[in-house]
């Protein structure tokens, strides 16, 4: 079996923090998987393309590796480390467990191509692969083409792991009718990535002494904003134009009660009906809804009085719930509010807006104006699923990797297509901690890959890819395509322990497993011995 093991071969793209769990499980198992890394350093966005003052959105100890805890300094000092301190923390785990070993630094994987077997008969299959399990009948492979500088050289695998990220690679930037472009503008235009790609020093000789413009209202959006407060205060006033208002907030604390006690534990999970839900648990979350409802109330009274989101007209016309459950609830820069009342950052909603000469022309309810810049930053965000389509070569599984924009993306187990054979994609899908979620699809990965299980069949995996869809529609029916599992990351993780066999209630008191949010320390002792 281990000789067997040995000889399949593994290939992973992308050394973030999904990719280094990917490959330090697999080496668990006795796997010698290659890791593909387009950069010159592991860590992913944090390595490059995170803005000089980004913070981590959740607490330090839910973005922490199960066996790998943060130096005690770190942990004693930080409750949300900078993008340097995590990029050296995903170091230390990559260096600790002999990932950076397996990582081929500076190649990129240009493009995938699986052979074996055509598409028509693959189409045909009523079990994933052919079998149900991780290496299919055996005849199936994948051919990457991979650049490393010059040189184009073709790889082939087994089975491949996706871990390329939603938050780089692909800007998403707005589409402008002719003349009222970025071609129009005499400044400097450029995307938060290209922003974050120069580097502290650089970008702080773009932004010093000039009126920067910064659209959108996302985390990069209010990041970028501070800083350009920071550099320039009220003299040089940051604009920030944005058309959809959000829940940025300062902490995760609401009346001093933490948040995640109301939105991501076990019994906050029978108040949705949630996929899979029998017809007792679909009446008891119809009869606990009043207690949603106020958990929500409760929640967003806490933050219209705290922040003068009301005074500026800040208040996000979605509720706290929704926002939760599409996963954009984010962490306020600090003293924000504070620079918006000083006036050194400026919020301008708009319906839309163009470019002119001079800066941006911004059209409101009832009227428009000129916003005078000198640099606009699009914080727009990135078009994951480009990102992830062009990965293929084949036109088909470009189609269906990620789905049509009217369904959610369709991973079973939030990382396998069930007609895309020998693959997963870990990293794509959000929660309110991302971390603890790729490495606890890495271990179940690495048992797929083991033999411990099979997959349903490909009729049963797109039942539940269903149920999903008809959840995430019903609590976020706006943003339904963000993968997110936020409120219902517990349930989520118990299926991928019933996958594996180990127990899903993981906590020592039964009352601490249905109030105390699950985070990595619970899922610690499932390794290779499980």
């Amino acid at each position: 079996m281990e000789e067997k093991k040995m000889m399949k071969r593994v290939a992973i793209v992308g050394a973030g923090a999904s990719g280094l769990a990917a490959c330090k499980h697999l080496l668990e198992r006795g796997f010698r998987p290659v890791v593909f890394e387009a950069g010159d350093a592991v860590g992913g966005v944090w390595a490059r393309g995170a803005i000089a003052s980004t913070r981590l959105q959740t607490p330090r100890p839910y973005f922490e590796f199960s066996d790998h805890p943060w130096p005690p300094a770190m942990a004693a000092a930080e409750l949300y480390p900078d993008h340097g301190q995590v990029t050296a923390y995903l170091r230390s785990y990559a260096d600790r467990f002999g990932v950076l070993e397996c990582v081929r630094f500076g190649c990129r994987v240009a493009g995938m191509e699986f052979a074996g077997a055509g598409e028509v008969e693959v189409m045909r299959w009523e079990e994933w692969a052919g079998n149900g399990e991780a290496f299919g009948t055996g005849r199936g492979e994948w051919r990457l083409t991979v650049h490393h500088g010059d040189n184009v050289e073709t790889h082939v695998t087994d089975f491949v792991v996706l871990c390329i990220g939603r938050f780089s690679g692909a800007p998403n930037m707005p589409r402008f009718a002719p003349n009222k472009g970025p071609e129009s503008f005499a400044g400097t235009a450029i995307h938060s990535m290209d922003y974050a790609n120069m580097g502290a020093a650089k970008a702080a000789q773009l932004i010093k002494g000039k009126l920067v413009t910064v659209v959108g209202y996302q985390k990069s959006a209010v990041d970028i904003a501070a800083e350009c407060a920071n550099a320039n205060g009220a003299s040089h006033p940051c604009t920030i134009v944005l058309r959809t208002k959000r829940w940025i907030i300062p902490d995760l604390y609401a009346w001093g009660f933490p948040i995640p006690v109301f939105y991501i534990t076990r019994f906050s999970q029978l108040l949705l009906h949630k996929p899979g839900d029998g017809l007792i648990l679909g009446l008891l979350a119809t009869l606990l809804s009043p207690l949603r409802w106020l958990f929500c109330k409760f929640v967003e009274s806490y933050y219209k009085w705290a922040l003068p989101m009301e005074k500026h007209d800040m208040v996000p016309d979605e509720d706290f719930l929704e926002a939760m459950c599409s996963c954009s609830v984010m962490k306020l820069p600090d003293k924000f509010y504070d620079k918006v009342e000083e006036g050194s950052i400026v919020l301008k909603k708009a319906k839309k807006f163009s470019f002119c000469k001079e800066g941006l022309i911004v059209e409101g309810h009832s009227s428009s104006e000129t916003i005078k810049s000198d640099v606009v930053i699009f914080a727009t965000g990135f078009n994951s699923d480009q990102k992830i389509r062009e990965m293929f070569k084949s036109p088909l599984f470009r189609d269906i990797v990620a789905g049509s924009p009217s369904s959610i993306v369709p991973h079973f187990r939030q990382c396998i297509h069930p007609r895309i054979p020998q693959l997963a994609i870990i990293g794509y899908a959000e929660s309110w901690s991302n971390l603890c979620v790729s490495e606890l699809l890495s271990k179940w990965l690495a048992h797929f890959l083991h033999g411990s299980f099979r997959l349903p069949s490909i009729r049963e995996m797109v039942e539940d890819i269903g149920e999903w869809d008809k959840y995430m529609k019903r609590y976020a029916p706006g943003r339904f395509r963000r993968s997110c599992i936020g409120p219902v990351n517990v349930l989520c993780s118990d299926r991928l322990c019933q996958d594996m066999g180990v127990k899903q209630r993981r906590k020592k008191w039964l009352l601490a497993d249905w109030l105390v949010p699950y985070g990595p320390a619970d899922y610690a002792d499932i390794n290779l011995n499980n």
